[in-house]
C-alpha cells in the first residue's frame, strides 16, 4: 500500500480510502471483519457520516484500541451550530474517540446552505469552536455542485473537498484539481463507480489512478470486493485504447441523466421506493428481464403511487427529472412483465 499526504492536513493516508456507507448492510460481526481486513491490508482512511445509520458505531467497534493508527473522517448535514454540535458529540460517542481527524460539512450545494453555515449561530461557529477544543483536527466540505465546490475551495476555510469524480462525471479533472493542488487542499473522489452505474472496477480505477492528487473513497461490504480493488492497485496503471473505448461506451449508454443512489430524494411522502426504482435498467443489465422483474417487483410496484408532487426533484443534487425517469422505468418493467 502506498500513502499520500492529504493536502495541508499533513495526514498520511492510504492511496485509496474506505467509504463506509455499505457496511450499514452488514451485521456488526461482518462489518468488523471487513473493516479489520482493510486495516490489515494497509488502508488507514475511513470516511463515514452521522447520517449513515450505524456505520460510525461499527467503525468504533472495529478499531477500538487502534485509534492512533487510523484516520477518521465523518460528516454533518446540519447548517446550524446547535445541530452540528449535537451531531459531533454523537459521532465522537459512536466512533469511541475524543477527536475527529477530518470533519466535513456535507452536501453544501446551494447558496442558501452556504449562507446558513456562515450566518450567526451557523455551522461554522460550531466547527470553529470544536477545533479550538481539539475535537476536530481538520475541516472539509462535500458538494455535488461544481460552482459551489469551486466557490468554497476559494474561501480557504477548508483543508479538503469531496466531489464526485469518475470517468462519466469528470468535470473536476481540469480547474478543480488544478485549484486544489495549487492551494494544497486535499481532493477526495466520491462516487468512483457513479453511484453503482459503473460495474467495471478495473476501468473505474484505471481512470482515477491517472490523477494522483485524487483520493478515491470506494465503499466496501465484502472482503472479496476489497481484495479485487487492492489487486488493481497492486499493478502498474496502464490505460489502453480498449480501456478508453470501454469508458466511452459507458458514457454513451448512461449520459448524465442517471441516478447515483445518493438517496437524498428519500423518503418519498407517498411511499415510492425511489432509489431502487431509478436503478431498474441497471438491474436488467446485470441480470435479465425475467430475473429483474422477480427481483425488483416489490420496488417497482410502488412507482404508481407517484403523484408527481416534485418533492424528490427539490432534494436531488443532480436535478434529475425523477418522476419522468420513474415513469419510463415502470413502462420498461411492465413490458418485461408481459414477456
Amino acid at each position: 500500500m502506498q500513502y499520500r499526504v492529504l493536502g495541508k492536513t499533513g495526514l498520511s493516508i492510504s492511496e485509496f480510502g474506505f467509504g463506509c456507507i455499505p457496511i450499514i448492510r452488514l451485521d456488526d460481526a461482518a462489518a468488523i471483519e471487513v473493516l479489520r481486513h482493510a486495516f490489515d491490508q494497509g488502508i488507514n482512511f475511513y470516511d463515514t457520516a452521522n447520517a449513515y445509520r450505524d456505520s460510525e458505531y461499527k467503525i468504533g467497534l472495529a478499531f477500538r484500541g487502534l485509534r492512533d493508527k487510523i484516520v477518521l473522517a465523518t460528516k454533518t448535514g446540519r447548517r446550524d451550530a446547535i445541530g452540528v454540535a449535537e451531531h459531533l458529540e454523537n459521532s465522537l460517542n459512536m466512533l469511541q474517540t475524543d477527536y475527529i481527524d477530518l470533519y466535513q460539512l456535507h452536501q453544501v450545494s446551494k447558496d442558501e446552505d452556504w449562507e446558513a453555515i456562515l450566518a450567526p449561530g451557523g455551522a461554522l461557529e460550531a466547527v470553529s469552536k470544536a477545533q479550538q477544543q481539539g475535537k476536530i483536527r481538520h475541516l472539509g466540505i462535500t458538494s455535488h455542485s461544481y460552482p459551489m465546490a469551486i466557490k468554497m475551495i476559494k474561501t480557504c476555510l477548508f483543508s479538503t473537498v469531496m466531489f464526485p469524480f469518475n470517468f462519466i462525471e469528470d468535470a473536476a479533472k481540469d480547474e478543480m484539481l488544478s485549484l486544489t493542488k495549487q492551494m494544497n487542499i486535499g481532493f477526495l473522489a466520491m462516487k468512483p463507480f457513479g453511484g453503482g452505474a459503473i460495474d467495471n472496477a478495473t476501468l473505474a480505477f484505471k481512470f482515477l489512478r491517472q490523477y494522483q492528487e485524487a483520493i478515491a473513497i470506494p465503499g466496501f461490504d465484502s472482503i472479496d470486493y476489497l481484495d479485487e480493488v487492492l489487486s488493481i492497485y497492486a499493478q502498474p496503471n496502464v490505460v489502453s485504447a480498449a480501456d478508453l473505448a470501454g469508458m466511452a461506451a459507458y458514457r454513451q449508454e448512461l449520459g448524465l441523466q442517471f441516478c447515483r443512489r445518493c438517496e437524498y430524494c428519500q423518503p418519498c411522502p407517498h411511499g415510492v421506493k425511489i432509489t431502487p426504482a431509478m436503478g431498474y435498467p441497471i438491474v436488467v443489465k446485470r441480470m435479465s428481464p425475467a430475473v429483474a422483474v422477480s427481483f425488483s417487483g416489490p420496488v417497482m410496484e410502488t412507482v404508481p403511487q407517484c403523484i408527481e408532487c416534485g418533492t424528490c426533484i427539490t432534494r436531488c443534487p443532480y436535478d434529475l427529472p425523477i418522476p419522468e425517469v420513474l415513469k419510463r422505468n415502470y413502462a420498461l418493467y411492465e413490458q418485461h412483465k408481459q414477456g
